[in-house]
């Protein structure tokens, strides 16, 4: 079985988006829903490279994370659907390594875990909150629905595939300049995806744009599209948080790329309406610093 990692330092994830709108986690965590054991330690190394992990046997490691990170892997939410919390919690850096109970293990049965541990370690106490917050809503640019040149229904009937590759090995990304059949594979100032539903379109945007973005085109169906733009003022694509990073630095801004609302105009035919809406978002009632150990 492979390790699942979710690197922010790479170029580009072949993975479907870690975050998706929906209702928030409950702030409220069975007890034993917990990890076997777990390390908390400081990380001090300054190293601008982080990562969140779920490996064979049921570890699961993050390294150089803030504790908002923690938060934002532990009750699925972006940056902006957290409310309070001190300074420290954006600045300072920890390496997690954990191992789960025998048995099934994945990203939904970690979460909880996750939640029991921030509890224990950092003595977190939270609560879930409904706000009337900004909300972008993807919808169709053109008045007659005529959508842009770089997205079509999908060609491939990518759940069949999916069923027939069961037990098989995963699908590999395309190389440079081959289209993408099913998937979708995210890097910095690019989208690439086959047979995708444009609901996951709407959840990789939103980490980039700060607000929650709900797929409001009516388009029903898969599609194929690619969406290549500028990265200069946009958030991060990548689970961990943070401005995009290729090889451990800041991603290059090309000059020459359209921004990310301009581009979903007219490469996609699409744009983002801004709009007012309630959003799920968790509070921080009270957090410490943990104690290593």
């Amino acid at each position: 079985m492979k390790s699942l990692s979710l690197v922010a330092a790479a170029c580009a994830a072949f993975v479907i988006p870690a975050f998706v709108q929906g209702p928030i986690l409950g702030a409220q965590t069975p007890a034993n829903q917990a990890f076997e054991v777990a390390s908390v330690r400081p990380n001090k190394t300054g190293d601008g490279r982080m990562m969140f992990g779920l490996q064979p046997g049921g570890r699961f490691n993050a390294t150089n994370v803030t504790m908002r990170m923690l938060l934002r892997q532990a009750f699925n939410v972006q940056e902006f659907q957290i409310v309070g919390g001190p300074d420290w919690m954006t600045s300072d850096r920890f390496d997690v390594v954990a191992k789960a109970p025998e048995g099934e293990f994945s990203a939904d049965l970690m979460r909880p875990m996750l939640r029991t541990l921030l509890a224990e370690r950092f003595k977190l106490v939270v609560r879930n909150e409904t706000r009337e917050m900004a909300i972008y809503a993807l919808v169709k640019a053109r008045d007659d629905g005529k959508l842009g040149p770089n997205i079509s229904p999908a060609a491939i009937d990518c759940a069949g595939v999916m069923r027939g590759r069961r037990g098989g090995p995963p699908p590999s990304p395309p190389q440079p300049g081959q289209k993408l059949e099913c998937g979708f594979m995210i890097g910095p100032g690019r989208m690439n995806a086959g047979g995708m539903p444009l609901s996951n379109l709407a959840q990789t945007l939103s980490p980039q744009v700060g607000r929650i973005v709900l797929d409001k085109t009516e388009l029903a169906g898969n599609y194929d599209f690619e969406l290549t733009y500028s990265l200069e003022g946009l958030g991060s694509v990548f689970p961990g948080g943070g401005p995009p990073l290729l090889n451990g630095g800041p991603a290059p801004i090309d000059p020459n790329q359209p921004n990310l609302f301009t581009a979903l105009q007219e490469q996609l035919g699409l744009k983002l309406d801004s709009q007012r809406g309630p959003v799920d978002v968790i509070v921080i009632d009270s957090v410490q610093q943990p104690s290593a150990d």
